[in-house]
């Protein structure tokens, strides 16, 4: 995740990009920049490191400039390296270029690019942007950014300057937001940010702009195009929040916000991960010899990270045949595992911070084995003790209770499955297309789910002051029940449990009591022969005993619409994928009940982001 903000004006603009950057400092922090209008130029400062970093090299700046754009980035594309930070500009100097999102097809427009003679600097997918204006631009800015995103594949927010229009910035967006500003009073002024926090010291009317729409800003205008010549009138919005609520995107609180973010984080996540049916991950740095000699798998997190891992259990032991274990990592470094130069250990966690996991991960180099992180944070503690690091892009998570995080680990543990599974000759190349396919749907049904949230919200009425939930899954959706339970545990202090469908004749179907709420994760239709009918049978076993039945289910099943009480539909999805649509149910269920009961789901009791100490 990135920040953007952007000023015209007739104040001075470098304290205003400063302080906005500051404010969007929670979205990046591997580097910052600043591009602004100087004599008939455009000039770039840029620093590694925090704002703080950029504010200091620009102290005694003797620029009085009224226009220009500001980045403060979270690595995706390229090292965090000064090359590698935003703004980027051309070949000729004239353009500077902030981006958010990721070009999934940059390697390919990069290469037509330098074959037409165009120079690169860094290894950041942005840069081609820049030359892409330079390319197509004829007089028009806006008629340039758009042919220029003709081209692009992926999610972009973009501001643009160009030298031949001082005093303008061309926005647009694809998947990624950007906001207008209009400042109040008499100064004539207009601003842009990807969060509103970053401009409400200068106003509360704003316009957000839509997929595919451009703004031309001006100190004393702002047009609105829909494409190039096509002219729109965008509503203005008034914001009547404090800075706080600001950055919560108008969400109550930000766990919801970020419930709603999750189908981001999951396109985030696996966009670009698989070119013409192969899985890439430079980054684990494994040839075909060490993934020959990899016999088994260890995955080690803690609380949510750990439920994640025991979903990625299943997918790669079915799409590479490779026995994996997944264990707590608070057991792991105590229990002297049995781990060697032919283990894959794969460390989950989000802060990359976490005090046990590190200590497991220290335990398992030693040992001989191989150690892969997955991280949520740049520069944590876990990629440097680790040999190598995969990037979730789930974004800054503020609030306590993982969600977004949650799915953004599973879709990045999914395309580990697949690329050993790949590599292992488990998969095709058309096996992993059709899998990859099926994960990039995800997010859409992920979407429906939140479209509509009005029965999640009865049924946490209605079950609200229950003494205890029990969550009944099998397969791939046990790890589900587990997370389920952790999240209602976390913030609405409710006791609960997670258990295996089979296993409820074994001893846990005796705390089934009247009118006691029982949430059943049901298999997918396609299901049916296997596992479908088993679940169902439980559910009827625990009706018979007169529990209140909640079942996440495929949308229209007959069977689940006999016995439920109350059932959270999800679109048809196919099975090992499921866990990615039926948690979202889970997460909202959990934040009606802490809500209901008056807790602050964000900053639930004794519990903190990340734990760093044992």
């Amino acid at each position: 995740m990135c920040g953007i903000v952007g000023y015209t004006g007739t104040a001075p603009v470098r304290d205003i990009l400063l302080e906005g950057l500051r404010k969007l400092e929670y979205r990046g922090y591997d580097s910052a920049g600043i591009a602004v209008e100087t004599n008939d130029k455009i000039s770039i400062v840029r620093r590694v490191g925090k704002v703080e970093e950029l504010s200091n090299a620009v102290e005694d700046w003797d620029v009085t400039s009224t226009c220009g754009i500001g980045h403060t980035r979270w690595a995706t594309h390229g090292r965090p390296t000064e090359q590698n930070a935003h703004p980027h500009s051309d070949c000729s100097g004239k353009v500077a270029v902030v981006h958010n999102g990721i070009i999934e097809n940059f390697v390919q427009l990069r290469g037509l690019l330098e074959s037409e003679g165009h120079v690169f600097r860094s290894e950041t997918d942005t840069e081609i942007v820049a030359h892409l204006i330079e390319k197509y631009y004829k007089g028009d800015l806006i008629e340039a950014l758009a042919r220029t995103t003709d081209d692009l594949q992926g999610a972009y927010g973009l501001a643009v300057m160009h030298v031949d229009h001082p005093g303008e910035i061309a926005v647009t967006r694809k998947d990624s937001p950007i906001v207008v500003g209009l400042p109040e009073g008499d100064e004539p002024a207009a601003l842009v940010a990807s969060d509103i926090v970053a401009i409400m010291d200068f106003t509360r009317d704003v316009v957000f702009l839509e997929d595919g729409q451009f703004a031309l800003l001006r100190p004393t205008s702002i047009e609105y195009f829909s494409a190039p010549g096509h002219a729109v009138e965008l509503e203005t919005t008034h914001i009547d929040w404090d800075a706080e609520n600001a950055e919560r995107g108008g969400f109550p609180d930000f766990m919801l916000k970020e419930i709603f973010e999750q189908p981001r984080a999951v396109r985030d996540t696996i966009s670009g991960a698989v070119k013409n049916g192969y899985v890439l991950f430079d980054s684990l740095a494994l040839d075909d010899d060490d993934i020959d000699a990899i016999d088994n798998v260890y995955i080690i997190g803690c609380g949510t990270s750990y439920h994640a891992g025991l979903v990625a259990r299943d997918l790669i032991e079915r799409w590479a045949r490779i026995p994996t274990t997944v264990e707590v990592a608070s057991e792991f470094r105590y229990r002297n595992p049995i781990v060697s130069s032919s283990t894959l250990v794969i460390a989950i966690s989000q802060s990359g911070e976490t005090a046990d996991t590190l200590a497991a991960v220290r335990i398992a180099r030693s040992k001989g084995a191989r150690v892969f992180a997955i991280t949520n944070c740049v520069g944590s503690r876990i990629t440097r003790e680790s040999d190598g690091t995969l990037y979730v892009k789930a974004n800054m998570e503020i609030s306590v209770a993982a969600t977004k995080s949650f799915l953004a680990q599973i879709s990045c543990l999914a395309l580990i499955a697949m690329f050993l599974g790949q590599k292992k000759g488990r998969l095709t190349t058309r096996q992993v297309k059709s899998l990859y396919y099926e994960l990039r749907e995800t997010p859409s049904q992920i979407e429906d789910i939140l479209q509509d949230t009005s029965v999640i919200e009865e049924a946490a009425k209605e079950v609200a002051k229950a003494h205890s939930v029990m969550y009944v899954g099998r397969g791939i959706g046990s790890p589900i029940c587990n997370e389920g339970a952790l999240k209602l545990k976390e913030i609405a202090y409710t006791f609960t449990e997670g258990f295996a469908a089979g296993e409820l004749k074994h001893g846990p179907i005796a705390l089934v009591d009247e009118g006691e709420p029982v949430v059943f994760i049901v298999p997918p239709q396609r299901s049916r022969n296997v596992l479908h009918a088993k679940v169902i049978s439980g559910i009827e076993e625990v009706k018979a005993r007169g529990a209140y039945i909640i079942a996440v289910a495929e949308q229209g099943d007959p069977d689940v619409e006999r016995y439920a009480d109350v059932v959270f539909w999800r679109p048809a999805c196919p099975t090992l994928m499921s866990p990615l649509v039926d948690v979202v149910p889970l997460q909202l269920f959990a934040m009606d009940m802490a809500k209901l009961k008056g807790y602050d789901v964000d900053k639930p009791r004794n519990l903190a982001k990340s734990v760093t100490v044992e």
